[in-house]
């Protein structure tokens, strides 16, 4: 395996669906019930059709000590069944794995956990299931109890804890004991958010200096680029990007946007009809955004919005005909097109996405998240600018002077 602690080749889970063949729409009346149920006294047993269903499909990658990598794709792209795999949780139906070290997994609520011990028990329960001494979790003992905040509670069955105290007490064991290697699904974020600070900031440190290998599932994009080194982009059970962090939740993105700009109503109710960006007018760093539409209902005062996001969803700036009305007025049942623009964008390069929405006044009538995505190139900073992770999407003109 040479440096690698993870190697994964040719990973596969497959589960057998069983549908039972009724000949009948879901929704059946209480007659046809008693009809089917009568008619199956006189047969050998219900019709069921076996559907196979792949989870997994020949994954193949490997992880370096040490390395930090991010798992992302749509749901039911298999993140979770991998992990589940990588954990020794779920038996793969074909393919190799190697690991090189003790693993600790925080996949769900619970997940190790003795619902009868106490939480005191459990902690030592965990680490004698990752093969650690007793002196070794009686060193780390009070560190995991500081972080959990469950002093008052320590010995009580965890069956009475809230989901928010177990969640604490099963990150603290899982980040604080001696493992290698570090497998976090996205649990965090059943805790509260003073906590979910706190487990980022333990993540980080793990990964930049502890020299611990994690793996770490997340939808938001920001937060596996802080994290993460590597991802791996899951599609239909399939592993399809596995490379640097930034290419891989471009890719992602991009995919997940294909088709922004252009959505069309699918019925007639709908106002809000499509959204288009001049790509000219990035080049300047300026965003030009045009928003079709075309009223099916009665609107007193239109008012429409826009909010820019970052490719992780954090809102960046938006503006609304509310606060800046246009030069002329918005009339109710015309069908037309409004058009903002922002003539100085002080964003630092990368991908970001707009979401739009029309009210009446402050009343909601149609929102539609991330209608678009588009790739801001800043004229003073290079693409993917490495501190643009640290210090927020917004880059503002600066003059820095020295005194000696």
């Amino acid at each position: 395996m040479t440096d690698n602690v993870i190697h994964v080749e040719n990973l596969s889970k497959k589960y057998i669906l069983r549908h039972q063949s009724s000949g009948h729409s879901r929704y059946v009346a209480l007659r046809d019930v008693i009809v089917q149920k009568a008619a199956s006294l006189f047969q050998r047993g219900p019709q069921v059709d076996r559907e196979e269903f792949w989870a997994l499909r020949d994954v193949s990658f490997d992880v370096k000590k040490g390395e930090s990598v991010g798992i992302i794709g749509r749901n039911g792209a298999g993140k979770s069944t991998l992990l589940k795999i990588l954990s020794r949780i779920t038996e793969p139906s074909g393919g190799r794995i190697e690991i090189a070290g003790r693993v600790s997994s925080l996949l769900e609520v619970g997940t190790g956990f003795h619902p009868e011990l106490t939480g005191r028990e459990n902690i030592y329960l965990n680490g004698a299931i990752l093969g650690m001494k007793r002196a070794e979790i009686k060193k780390k003992f009070d560190e995991i109890v500081a972080f959990a905040e469950v002093e008052k509670f320590l010995d009580t069955p965890v069956k009475h804890f809230s989901s928010g105290m177990y969640v604490r007490l099963a990150f603290a064991v899982a980040a604080h004991l001696e493992s290698e290697i570090l497998i976090v699904d996205e649990v965090l974020a059943v805790g509260d958010i003073q906590f979910q600070k706190k487990c980022f900031g333990k993540m980080e440190h793990i990964t930049e200096s502890e020299g611990r290998t994690v793996l770490f599932v997340s939808h938001n994009m920001d937060l596996i680029s802080k994290l993460c080194s590597k991802a791996i982009l899951l599609k239909a059970g399939r592993s399809v990007l596995f490379d640097a962090v930034d290419k891989v939740t471009h890719a992602y993105l991009s995919e997940a946007n294909a088709n922004s700009g252009k959505f069309v109503a699918a019925n007639s109710t709908r106002c809000l009809r499509l959204v288009e960006i001049d790509k000219e007018a990035l080049k300047k760093e300026k965003i030009v955004l045009k928003i079709g539409f075309r009223f099916s209902m009665k609107v007193s005062n239109p008012t429409f919005g826009v909010v820019v996001y970052t490719a992780g969803g954090v809102p960046v700036f938006g503006s609304n005909t509310m606060y800046h009305p246009p030069s002329s007025q918005i009339v109710h049942g015309s069908e037309g097109e409004v058009v903002v623009t922002f003539n100085y964008v002080p964003l630092w390069s990368g991908p970001y996405t707009v979401s739009v929405w029309l009210s009446d006044g402050w009343t909601a009538i149609e929102h539609e998240e991330a209608a678009l995505m588009f790739e801001f190139v800043s004229i003073n900073t290079p693409l993917n600018a490495p501190a643009a992770k640290y210090v927020g999407p917004v880059h503002l003109p600066a003059q820095w002077t020295v005194a000696v």
